[in-house]
């Protein structure tokens, strides 16, 4: 759906827009935005820096040796930053804040392309409880108070019913339930493959 990988059949499209041939920047500027299983953030970069990137790049703002970057979208950076919350870490190293912040930062650069969908692959991987926690929370927060479409891939379904309005389970390949997570939740099929 992101685009890193192309369809062998069928087709994706958002709005009317055809996604199968389209690149993964062209897709985030339309209106879908994905964060990755293994963090993916800019290490040595400050977590107000990381944001600030993925500003630039959606903005599609040229070099120009006459434009100090440093001092491009400050309040926008510090809003996002604040959001996720990381505004007390924003000069902060991205490879120095623990698992659960870098995360975080991840979150606040998918929402700098203000997305109508998220794809999120395994939001809480790695964390400890009060960091799931707080993630889950948050993740349920940001999502409601925008209007944004989640769509992720989680294998802990205490995870999947705390945020989740709809909920397909995938088994083997095959979509075996759909549907409130009341319905999905006491599903026989469901059950039958739940780890006890």
């Amino acid at each position: 759906m992101s685009g890193l990988i192309l369809p062998t059949t069928g087709s994706i499209a958002l709005e009317g827009q055809r996604l199968s041939r389209m690149k993964p920047h062209e897709i985030v500027r339309i209106g879908m935005a994905r964060s990755f299983q293994k963090v993916n953030v800019f290490p040595r970069k400050t977590a107000f820096e990381n944001v600030q990137v993925a500003l630039i790049a959606n903005r599609k703002l040229q070099f120009n040796p006459f434009r100090a970057a440093a001092r491009l979208f400050g309040d926008e950076i510090l809003q996002l930053l604040e959001q996720v919350p990381l505004g007390g870490d924003s000069g902060r190293r991205a490879g120095e804040l623990a698992h659960g912040k870098q995360k975080q930062l991840e979150l606040a650069v998918a929402l700098v392309a203000d997305p109508k969908i998220l794809l999120l692959d395994e939001p809480i991987a790695g964390m400890s409880i009060a960091e799931t926690l707080s993630s889950i929370a948050l993740i349920r927060d940001i999502v409601q108070q925008r209007g944004i479409t989640l769509l992720f891939t989680e294998h802990d379904m205490n995870v999947v019913f705390e945020i989740t309005s709809t909920i397909s389970v995938l088994h083997h390949g095959e979509i075996i339930a759909t549907g409130l997570p009341h319905e999905v939740r006491a599903n026989d099929d469901v059950q039958r493959i739940s780890p006890r």
